[in-house]
Formats: C-alpha cells, sequence, structure tokens
C-alpha cells in the first residue's frame, strides 16, 4: 500500500528559493577578486540567479547542457551554482590548480559549453582557448567598467549578461535524478574522473550536513567556506546553507592568514570549514598578532589528516571546537565526521586529540563497511583493518562518461582508502592502500608515522613514503616541513619516533624541506614526493 503523500522533486532551485523566500533578509557577504567587500541577500542571490537562468536560456542553453566555472568563492560563482542547475543545465566546476593540459581535458570530455571565470583565470583560459573548439562563449564575472582586454572569443562581461535577461524566469519543475552538477576528481590514476551529482542527491546531502553533529547549520549561524566552491562544491557548505538560512561569507582569492582573519572577526563567523595547510599559519598568525576571531566557534578540517598538534592548539588554546570529516568527490563528498561525545568533554586536550585523529561516524543516510582482500566484511571492533567501501543515495555509482562498473557486486563503493571501525561506529583511516609501505613482512601505516611525526613540537607538517630497500623490500622515508623559527635534526626526530613506535617502524632517515607538494584539494602529493626521493 502506498502512502498517500504529495510527490514534490528535490530540485537544488527549491534551495535558493526558500533561502531568498523565508530568509531572505540574511546576509551573503564576498570578498571579490579585487578585494572589495560585498555584500547583499539570500534574496538577492535567488533573483539573481533566476535571471542567470533567463539569460542562459536566452542564449539558447537547454536542459543537460554543461557549463563550467573556473573561479574562486563569490556571489557570482554562487548565482551560477543555482542560476545553471535551476534551469536544469549542468554546473562544472573546474579546479583551477590543474594542469592546463588536465584543464582542457575536463573541458573537452565534458563538452561544456560556456566557461565562466574570474578575471584572475583570463590569462590560464587564454593559453588553452585554441584547445577548446566546443565552449561557444566566455563570462568574465565582472561588471563592464572591470572587463579585461582578452583574445578569447565572444568573451562577455557577466553584468552585462544578466543585464540583457528577461525578468519573471519561472524555474522549471526537474526530475529529481536528472545531473545538477559536475566535478571532477584528482584522486585517481590517469586522466581526471566525473563524477555526476543529481538534484536529489545534492538536496539529501545538504540536509544531512546541517544536522547538529555534523555542520550544526542554522539562521543563528555564520560559515565560511575555505574550501574551494570548485572541491566538491565546497563540501555542500553552498547549498546546506540555502537550505537552513545561514550567513555565507565568501573569501573570494584572498586566503592569507590576515585576509582571513579580518572576514573572520568582521563577520561573526562562527564555522570554518576547510584543509590541515589553511589552519596551521592561520594560528600561528593568531600566536604573532595576539588575536583571535570572538565569534568562532568550531572549525571543520578534512581532505587529509590533521595533526594532533593543530587539534590541540584550536581547543585547548583558543577554544574553538574541533570537528573531523572525511569524505571524497565522489561521496558528495561527506561521508563520516568526528565530534566527540559528551563522554570525552571532561578529559584533557592531549588525550582528546588522539581520539579526535579518527574521521568519525557516517551521517544517517550512508553506510561504511571494511572488507579484506576477499572483499568478505570485518567486524566493527577497532582493531580489525581492511579496505573501506561506503554506500547511500549521494555516493557515486560510476563516473561521468565511463561505463566501467566502479561498485561491488552488492552494491558498494570501494574508496582505496584502509580504515578501521570501532564499535560504536567511529572510522578512522591508516591509510591508502597505495601508501601502505610492506617491510619485512610487516605492513606500516604511512599515516601512523606521519602523525606521531607532526607530534614533534617542531615539525609543523611531514609526509611518509616508502623507498626500496634490498634487504627489506621497502623502508619509510620521512620528508618534514620544521615549525617556524625551529631547526630539528635528523638525530632528534628519529629519537622522538623511536620512543613512540616499534623499532621497525621508525623511518631510517629524514629529509627537512620548506614545504611539501600539495595537490589542487589540499593535500600532499606522494607521487612527487616518490619521483624525488623513491631512489
Amino acid at each position: 500500500m502506498r502512502g498517500r503523500m504529495m510527490e514534490m522533486p528535490l530540485l537544488v532551485s527549491s534551495l535558493v528559493e526558500h533561502a531568498g523566500g523565508v530568509y531572505g533578509d540574511q546576509a551573503v557577504v564576498s570578498r571579490n577578486t579585487d578585494g572589495a567587500v560585498h555584500r547583499y541577500s539570500w534574496r538577492d542571490v535567488r533573483d539573481r540567479s533566476r535571471g542567470l537562468s533567463g539569460a542562459l536560456a536566452a542564449r539558447g542553453i537547454t536542459a543537460g547542457d554543461r557549463l563550467a566555472t573556473l573561479a574562486w568563492n563569490n556571489h557570482r560563482h554562487l548565482e551560477i551554482y543555482y542560476g545553471v542547475s535551476g534551469m536544469g543545465a549542468v554546473c562544472h566546476t573546474l579546479n583551477p590548480r590543474l594542469h592546463p593540459a588536465e584543464l582542457a581535458f575536463v573541458l573537452n570530455h565534458a563538452e561544456d559549453r560556456i566557461l565562466f571565470l574570474d578575471t584572475t583565470f583570463v590569462p590560464l583560459a587564454e593559453a588553452i582557448a585554441d584547445k577548446l573548439p566546443r565552449v561557444e562563449a566566455y563570462v568574465v564575472l565582472t561588471g563592464p567598467e572591470g572587463m579585461p582586454e582578452t583574445k578569447l572569443p565572444n568573451a562577455v562581461a557577466y553584468e552585462d549578461l544578466l543585464s540583457g535577461a528577461e525578468g519573471g524566469f519561472t524555474w522549471p519543475t526537474l526530475d529529481e535524478h536528472d545531473a545538477a552538477s559536475l566535478c571532477y576528481t584528482s584522486g585517481t590514476t590517469g586522466n581526471p574522473k566525473g563524477v555526476l551529482y543529481s538534484h536529489r542527491s545534492t538536496v539529501l546531502h545538504a540536509m544531512a550536513i546541517s544536522m547538529p553533529d555534523v555542520f550544526m547549520m542554522g539562521s543563528r549561524e555564520s560559515v565560511l567556506p575555505v574550501v574551494p566552491m570548485f572541491h566538491a562544491n565546497a563540501w555542500g557548505i553552498p547549498y546546506s546553507a540555502a537550505l537552513t538560512g545561514t550567513k555565507l561569507v565568501l573569501p573570494g582569492p584572498r586566503l592569507d592568514p590576515t585576509g582571513l582573519t579580518e572576514l573572520l572577526t568582521d563577520e561573526g563567523v562562527t564555522c570554518c570549514a576547510g584543509v590541515p595547510s589553511v589552519f596551521i599559519p592561520l594560528l600561528q598568525h593568531w600566536r604573532d598578532q595576539g588575536v583571535r576571531p570572538p565569534a568562532l566557534e568550531r572549525v571543520l578540517i578534512g581532505g587529509s589528516a590533521p595533526p594532533r598538534s593543530l587539534i590541540a592548539a584550536l581547543e585547548g588554546e583558543f577554544g574553538i571546537e574541533f570537528l573531523h570529516g572525511w569524505g571524497m568527490t565522489e561521496t558528495s563528498p561527506l561521508g563520516s565526521v568526528n565530534r566527540v561525545g559528551r563522554e570525552w568533554l571532561d578529559r584533557g586536550v592531549e588525550e582528546r586529540s588522539i581520539f579526535q585523529t579518527k574521521q568519525g561516524r557516517p551521517p544517517f543516510g550512508v553506510e561504511l563497511r571494511i572488507v579484506d582482500d576477499q572483499g568478505a566484511p570485518l567486524p566493527h571492533d577497532g582493531t580489525a583493518g581492511g579496505e573501506l567501501q561506503i554506500r547511500g543515495p549521494w555516493v557515486a555509482a560510476g563516473y561521468f562518461r565511463d561505463d566501467t562498473e566502479r561498485l561491488t557486486s552488492d552494491g558498494w563503493f570501494p574508496t582505496g582508502d584502509v580504515a578501521t571501525i570501532d564499535a560504536q561506529g567511529y572510522m578512522q583511516i591508516t591509510d591508502r592502500t597505495k601508501d601502505l609501505i610492506k617491510s619485512g613482512g610487516e605492513w606500516i601505516s604511512s599515516i601512523d608515522v606521519e602523525n606521531m611525526a607532526m607530534g614533534h613540537p617542531e615539525i609543523s607538517m611531514a609526509a611518509v613514503i616508502g623507498v626500496p630497500d634490498e634487504r627489506w623490500g621497502e623502508r619509510p622515508l620521512l620528508i618534514a616541513v620544521p615549525a617556524q623559527g625551529a631547526t630539528p635534526t635528523r638525530d632528534e626526530v628519529l629519537t622522538f619516533l623511536g620512543e613512540r613506535l616499534a623499532k621497525w617502524q621508525v623511518p631510517d632517515d629524514v629529509v627537512f624541506v620548506e614545504q611539501l607538494p600539495m595537490g589542487g584539494t589540499g593535500k600532499v602529493q606522494k607521487s612527487k614526493l616518490r619521483e624525488e626521493y623513491g631512489g
């Protein structure tokens, strides 16, 4: 027997319609590419997004067409999120940190018809434009007064495009399973692979991350996503902010500690989200300047494992709650989040920070499991380790224009991570399958050694790779970035690790570097480290 309830599709346009109608006066703030701070409301976002839909329809854009963005976190990029998806087209966010050849590949693979781009990226687009035969127009995210001279064909200022739109555009009623956005992942081998999100998956993901034990979104909150809008849709925050009427603060291209601190302070930001490499210099800036954003209550960190020293500093030194999230482009991206339970609140920061390195529990909607080499499920006892697999309504079933079967025979997505899951459902990544080090028949977790190394007071970041060894097959090599003003020595670091790790887990050597190579999503590029130091 079927229930007798209305059938209304879950659509991206319904999010911004809700925000504009119910939370119309709530502020949306962004720092423009020129450094100026722009202010308007969710009502303005809704109205201008509708105008963009109308302008695109007038140019012949139809449902299913892919339109690309090469842009920072700003208000015009936000309007594109809703204006493109709302009319039934697909918003394809490009990562400008990709190699130009990779950018050209994904633009051609997606067959994007229009490229929206910030003025910053005009030279980048000019360099590859002759390799983009399907791009019909380039829309520069500025007004006519800021339009740069450019060789790009059919270039137009964004504000000119909107000014020519007829008013009164009505969002179409789409199938909730239609594609809404497209993001290519750099976490796979070979060419980037496209993850095609649906309206339904996007709305359900926005609902899930808004929950109290996840991002804690709400109309009393002010959130600043440092995580880029071109990285898994800024972890879904632009959507959940509309769903909940949260004040949204977008930092634009200025991600330096001074610029971020200004926005965090001036806009009363209560929650900030980004990768560890953003917060390490930010905390140092607060120490040096004797400042702390007064309203900031919590920080969500994901993308790579945070050092315990960062967790302890946030909570113990600055009194800011630390949330640890995990996910992938293929999981929209949230797969789990660690918000410590009440039983941990009375424990010391040092003890608590050990637990907080776990990636946490899945929100309602997704399930996690670990399996052995034969694919058999392993117990959730906190000890057994195996490949992490995930399933749920916002998890990819495959890749765009790729017929290869990606799921297991019983419908789970294999992540490539090695993890444990305890009896309370807390998951902890112990390594990537490709990053495990096999030494003398024993497996060494590079993440375990990295976390231990970053516990050294004179090390700010660390990466561990396996290097060939005639006797043991592979041995770990530690590549470390000293803390500001510190000069640790090889012997000091190895002694420190020797007191905390089994002898066979201690790296054979330490290389000190000024910085680690970082990928477009804020993760250490171990492939480059292997190329340079693997021999």
